[in-house]
């Protein structure tokens, strides 16, 4: 069973006289950076020179520096961009100043885990990784509460990365949900595997196809938008309160049955897991980070399709239209990783 820590494992002093470095100021950076400011923590951020995003971090009562500047100021450098961005920035930006002592800090194991940055054996290097957006990060801890985090360690240089760790993650408000032990590795490929399986890469193909099923079978596309895809979060939001069966126990007894009769039509269990464990695979070995970032330096062709092709759906096309028009749409603000 995975070991769990709370608040009374969570020394905050162990940041004491520490300064801390976060690396862009995005969906997470500014939840870390806020967050770690409000605990007490010397903080600063490190932008690109020219980013949009340092007069907002200035406002909020941050120190901005450029990465350079950032990494070598700080005792502690978070890599908070975009997984994509952050081998070239550590590698010009960051690495010059890894000096022995130091701790690199991730919120995602992706680069850790596919070598695409190799720190120096002297500097610890740990994850902090919240479970939820950073705005969330952020509201939650304002309100006195926090998300729950995950911890690794990587490289223990100095023989104090997982208090360090935890005291960080206290920092943020982690401490005060909850935070589960892991690895690098796990962290990563799990992560992948999720979001491509289930959370993104299959729940959106399901929400699209149950769409274009109504909707060439002459049904309104208002209506088919309402079943297939508005409600997904309110069937989710039951299982976060209380799993699968507290779920069926809030929908009617005929929603029940069709789950039981239905799903299995839909989702062929032995057949989803085998494919499933092709995409394990390919996260496991290497084949899907290796599609990934050759995409990134061939200037993302089928990225940018793909996305493309999406906002042309019809169900985006006829979501937007229906959120504009009811009282819990037309939020826009979107909270984004980019720095």
């Amino acid at each position: 069973m995975a070991k769990m820590y709370y608040e009374k494992d969570c020394e905050l002093s162990y940041l004491d006289g520490k300064k801390i470095a976060i690396i862009g100021y995005g969906s997470q950076g500014h939840a870390h950076a806020l967050n770690l400011k409000d605990s007490g923590c010397e903080v600063c951020v490190g932008l690109r020179e020219g980013s949009r995003r340092w007069a907002e971090a200035e406002a909020a009562g941050l120190q901005v520096k450029t990465v350079s500047e950032a990494a070598a100021w700080g005792d502690i450098v978070m890599m908070l961009i975009n997984d994509e961005a952050q081998a070239e920035v550590y590698n010009r930006d960051i690495a010059p100043h890894m000096t022995e002592g130091k701790a690199l800090a991730f919120a995602h194991g992706f680069n850790i885990r596919y070598q695409q940055i190799v720190p120096p054996a002297g500097v610890d290097v740990f994850m902090a990784a919240p479970k939820g957006p950073g705005h969330t990060v952020r509201s939650t801890y304002v309100a006195g509460k926090g998300v729950p985090c995950l911890v690794a360690v990587e490289q223990d240089a100095t023989g104090k990365a997982y208090q360090i760790a935890l005291a960080y993650i206290a920092g943020i408000g982690g401490s005060r949900a909850g935070v589960m032990e892991t690895t690098f590795h796990d962290e990563t490929e799990t992560d992948l595997f999720g979001e491509q399986t289930v959370l993104c890469g299959g729940v959106v193909d399901l929400m699209r196809c149950g769409f274009e099923v109504l909707v060439e079978a002459g049904y309104e596309p208002e209506n088919a938008y309402f079943e297939c895809i508005h409600e997904m979060k309110l069937i989710i939001d039951l299982i976060n309160k209380g799993g699968v069966a507290a779920m069926n126990y809030s929908i009617s007894d005929t929603a029940e049955f069709g789950e039981y009769v239905s799903g299995p039509r839909v989702i062929p269990h032995e057949e989803t897991k085998a494919r499933m464990r092709a995409v394990l695979s390919d996260i496991q070995d290497g084949t899907f980070a290796g599609k990934w970032i050759a995409e990134n330096k061939n200037g993302r062709t089928f990225f940018n399709s793909k996305r493309a092709q999406l906002k042309k759906h019809q169900m985006e096309i006829v979501g937007e239209d229906l959120r504009k028009n009811m009282i819990w749409g037309g939020d826009t603000n979107l909270d984004t990783a980019s720095n």
